[in-house]
């Protein structure tokens, strides 16, 4: 499980100072898929951001099965990172010398893993694999840097508005093939969207805004991505 405790952050210098997230808790299962839902400005990237390792708050703890990594050395941190957290950004960053095969490698070799072939194919790039990210499209990217991701093996899996680049066609191919990639690998997802048909997806969806959070709820029935308003 991870557990948050009143977590804090803020940016800005000291006479200009704003704080973003105003004393969050929140609990998120193992193996679940978790949105937190809200308009832009609500804190919810950052909230993604201390969440996984990425910036560490300004207080408050974050809890991954006991071990708080809040209170990690930087060094520390990044191993955790390295080993355990996958992202998928609205932003692609790629690597503009590496074709297509190589970004993708390069989360597979995190974690040992040598057959990612199968995770190239069914995201419908075997045909791109020795493309440049210049020479392929915003969405082809955008699948590149989710392959990569999930080439990790992660045990959880970060995703910050990860359809805002693609067509309705690629985005709902993307989210079901990461929805049953999670079935089968039993990792734990986590996205950011503003978008609230995507988070019919979800099993829990927590509600944020101003920085902190306003509501959560279940959803009894989980619709798949072919199913969700677009």
């Amino acid at each position: 499980m991870i557990r948050a405790e009143n977590i804090r952050k803020s940016y800005g210098t000291r006479d200009n100072r704003c704080e973003i997230l105003k004393g969050i808790s929140i609990d998120i299962e193992d193996g679940g898929f978790t949105v937190i839902l809200g308009a832009s400005g609500s804190g919810k990237s950052t909230l993604l951001n201390v969440l996984s390792g990425l910036e560490r708050p300004d207080s408050g703890s974050i809890f991954y099965d006991g071990e708080n990594i809040a209170e990690l050395s930087d060094d520390s941190l990044t191993a955790f990172r390295r080993k355990n957290i996958g992202f998928i950004f609205q932003q692609y960053y790629l690597l503009p010398n590496l074709n297509v095969d190589r970004n993708v490698k390069m989360g597979a070799e995190l974690a040992g893993n040598k057959d990612y072939a199968d995770i190239i194919n069914a995201l419908g790039l075997s045909e791109k694999r020795r493309k440049l990210p210049r020479e392929l499209s915003g969405g082809e990217q955008q699948r590149v840097s989710a392959a990569r991701a999930l080439a990790k093996k992660p045990s959880v899996l970060f995703l910050d508005e990860p359809t805002g680049a693609l067509d309705e066609e690629t985005g709902r191919s993307v989210l079901d093939y990461i929805c049953r990639l999670r079935d089968e690998l039993k990792f734990t997802v986590i996205m950011v969207t503003h978008n609230a048909n995507i988070a019919d997806m979800a099993k829990t969806v927590i509600k944020m805004n101003s920085g902190k959070i306003v509501g959560q709820y279940r959803n009894q029935t989980q619709k798949t991505a072919y199913e969700i308003g677009w």
